[in-house]
């Protein structure tokens, strides 16, 4: 796992050895940092269940200004402290140890709007579809109104939820886009 583009381009980034860690594969975020490019110069960025860093660095590399790193787990934060040092982004960065709910509940309290907002999260798990519904009815408290949502699932998750198109449509916000890759799929919303 590196950074694959900007600043910190080819900076070997460390992963546990743990199957609660699953970083997003080279290719398929070369792929999404070409999708969501335009987002990415001067962005707040969240990712929500960050695991290694690896997107928010990612993010910090090709010129975004912030980004807020959260992991529940202290193997995955131990994690990103590592690699934000590898890459001395220190100052750049914000990461806490929280369940998902408890940080997104800490993002409203201290007013921080975020210009793209990472959800990873196990992919056996309620969890991305939790957080889209809270941002959702968050308004615009958490996600800019010109903002994109990155959501990163797979086929076997999708193949469990009995309609698929709970994750098309919140109440407040679309799905712009789906794109598969292989086994991951990546669903992008925007407010309505």
């Amino acid at each position: 796992m590196r950074i694959i583009a900007g600043k910190y381009k080819a900076k070997k980034l460390v992963s546990p050895r743990t199957n609660k860690t699953r970083p997003t594969l080279d290719r398929v975020k070369e792929a999404l940092f070409s999708i969501i490019n335009s987002y990415v110069k001067d962005a707040n960025v969240l990712d929500l269940f960050s695991g290694t860093g690896n997107l928010g660095l990612e993010s910090l590399s090709r010129g975004a200004k912030f980004a807020w790193m959260n992991d529940k787990e202290k193997l995955g934060v131990s994690t990103i402290i590592s690699n934000t040092k590898l890459t001395k982004a220190e100052k750049y960065v914000k990461i806490t140890n929280k369940d998902y709910v408890k940080c997104l509940n800490q993002i409203v309290k201290e007013n921080i709007k975020f210009d793209i907002i990472f959800l990873d999260p196990p992919y056996d798990s309620n969890m991305g579809i939790n957080s889209l519904n809270i941002i959702s009815e968050s308004k615009n408290k958490i996600l800019s109104l010109d903002g994109v949502i990155v959501y990163e699932t797979d086929k076997t998750f999708l193949s469990k939820i009995k309609d698929e198109q709970i994750l098309e449509n919140f109440e407040n916000l679309v799905c712009i886009d789906t794109r598969n890759y292989g086994n991951i799929i990546l669903k992008l919303y925007k407010w309505r």
